[in-house]
């Protein structure tokens, strides 16, 4: 087999290999992300009608008092009737019979804005793909239909607990209007127990993006209990974001805990000293929290498919305060600081928050995320330039010493050893290093990374408009035009960059803007934005150093050029 056949089946493997990722990644979705994504739709759908035309799951965990809460398999229950309503400008919450918070429903445009659905739905006529165009929601749900919603208790006594999920509270309102004046409201909400009597006080705070209340439990003849703060909200059901639940353990100081769906233990894991414990999605999430420095004793338990539930785990009346929502930075912020904790970026979050915040503050200079993104990018890149350069320029050296190199190859081929020290003597008198173009591109990786789980996982950037065709920077581009700058750009960077690249190495390194354009075509517009801007300035920057590369080699030619000349002239002179 010739060696160019080789060649052009391994190009054609690895181009498949990539667009087999991109279509299984889109079109075979895991199943639990279609149930929810159904979930989702059929709430949405019934947003408007009867919360009594739906059903609800319910676990029943049997636990001892500061020992897991065991989660029984779902079973299916009827949805209780909703006693009380608490509507503003922007929110609207359900209050059911059993004193929880079954539903919370967004209504700003930014989050019920329609959004364009299906892989390359606007070529659909290219692909044969019909795509969809969402309608515009009234209102946004956040919570499953099927799921442990926030304020729910269970008794330890499982008499007790029988009689309370089966006995209805009584709402001192059946609704409260948060828009009227601003001011706070109080809802009291009541379970008269034969031997047991709970009060729920709660007051709602108006705000114009999510829920923050206050919660006083009371009862009669304090029990051990567990209180859940809810099951993580499904407005979002994107599926490289990370969903399930985040607390903070060990005190205001101590260590950031994340449970995922489908990671959850049946048993549960026990966590001390917790201001905080939240359920999240991308963008939204549900919490409780104490301002107590003690913290709070809680457990995460399994349901039986392993998402995991949070309790908190009391004997005695409590005071919280809680909220409902969107991971929107500055709102955490101002309800209490350590909530920031809840908008988590992996790994790197210790380096991504300080690059949010930078953003943010860009953002408020410029008034546009867009710009804000554009001036971002070009603050890092400059940030960055002494490590491009060294790199750029160490690249160079290599590529100039390619010829001597491959002579030293050819001579000592038989001889490793002697190749090597001819090697590194030759990289010695010429100051290059062969690891110096990869150094100072592995040391950006982690600061690329931070910037993209930034943008990812913002929330400020929903529905944000930029330019002309740009509506929303945390969809797809809907034209695919950045996608398309993105991977030109690319290219052209790639034809102005030196490299030492064997012909088939360089064969595959050409793919590689036409890969990155199939993968990033459906990454939210804001990303692919961020990294065509980062490639035209880079484009930028090479061709600058280039110039200085340039001149180097004038001045080179003239300094040896000079010698002779000067030589020529005595030799006339004699």
């Amino acid at each position: 087999m010739k060696k160019d056949d080789t060649n052009s089946r391994v190009l054609l493997a690895v181009v498949i290999s990539f667009i087999f990722i991109i279509v299984y990644s889109y079109f075979v979705q895991d199943p639990s992300k279609k149930e929810q994504h159904k979930a989702t739709q059929s709430t949405a759908q019934n947003a408007s009608t009867d919360s009594s035309q739906t059903t609800q799951e319910q676990d029943s965990p049997n636990f001892t008092h500061n020992q897991a809460a065991q989660a029984s398999p779902f079973q299916q229950a009827p949805v209780r009737p909703i006693i009380s309503r608490v509507v503003s400008n922007s929110v609207e919450v359900e209050i059911d019979d059993l004193g929880r918070i079954a539903q919370v429903y967004l209504k700003d445009k930014k989050f019920t804005a329609p959004r364009q659905e299906g892989f390359f739905s606007h070529l659909g006529w290219l692909f044969g793909i019909s795509g969809t165009e969402s309608k515009p929601l009234e209102k946004l749900p956040l919570l499953a239909p099927q799921a442990i919603f926030p304020l729910e208790i269970r008794f330890q006594d499982q008499a007790l607990n029988s009689l309370a999920t089966s006995t209805a509270y009584k709402a001192s309102s059946t609704q409260i209007d948060l828009s009227q004046d601003g001011t706070p409201k109080t809802l009291t909400l009541t379970q008269a127990m034969p031997n047991m009597v709970v009060t729920k006080t709660l007051q709602f705070f108006y705000d114009e993006d999510g829920l923050k209340y206050t919660l006083d439990i009371a009862m009669s003849n304090p029990t051990p209990y567990a209180l859940s703060s809810g099951m993580r909200p499904i407005a979002d059901d994107d599926g490289y974001a990370f969903h399930g639940v985040v607390l903070k353990s060990g005190g205001l100081d101590g260590t950031i805990e994340k449970i995922e769906d489908k990671d959850a233990k049946p048993e549960g894991e026990s966590f001390t000293q917790v201001p905080f414990i939240s359920a999240s999605d991308r963008y939204f999430t549900t919490l409780l929290f104490t301002r107590d420095v003690r913290g709070l004793h809680t457990q995460v338990v399994g349901d039986s498919k392993k998402h995991p539930i949070p309790y908190i785990m009391l004997d005695s009346n409590i005071e919280l305060e809680g909220y409902v929502g969107p991971k929107n930075y500055q709102l955490l912020k101002s309800i209490y600081e350590p909530l920031t904790d809840v908008v988590e970026y992996g790994l790197i979050t210790f380096f991504a928050k300080p690059v949010f915040v930078l953003l943010e503050w860009l953002y408020m200079l410029m008034g546009n995320w867009g710009w804000a993104i554009i001036g971002l990018t070009i603050i890092v890149r400059l940030i960055l330039f002494p490590l491009s350069y060294k790199g750029i320029m160490s690249m160079q050296r290599l590529k100039d010493l390619t010829p001597k190199m491959k002579e030293i190859q050819e001579q000592y081929k038989g001889d490793p050893q002697k190749m090597q020290m001819h090697m590194m003597q030759l990289y010695k008198k010429h100051g290059a290093n062969p690891l110096g173009g990869c150094l100072p591109l592995l040391l950006q990786i982690p600061v690329f990374f931070a910037i993209y789980r930034v943008l990812y996982n913002a929330v400020e950037l929903k529905s944000s408009e930029w330019i002309l065709w740009i509506h929303d920077l945390s969809v797809m581009d809907p034209y695919f035009i950045l996608p398309i700058l993105m991977g030109a750009s690319m290219y052209i960077q790639q034809a102005l960059t030196p490299n030492t690249l064997d012909p088939m190495q360089a064969k595959i390194f050409k793919l590689l803007p036409i890969i990155f354009t199939l993968f990033l075509i459906t990454f939210p517009a804001g990303l692919v934005l961020y990294w065509t801007i980062n490639n035209i300035f880079a484009i930028g920057m090479q061709l600058v150093i280039n110039k200085i590369i340039d001149k180097q080699r004038a001045l080179e030619i003239a300094k040896h050029k000079k010698p002779h000349k000067d030589h020529a002239k005595a030799d006339t002179k004699e």
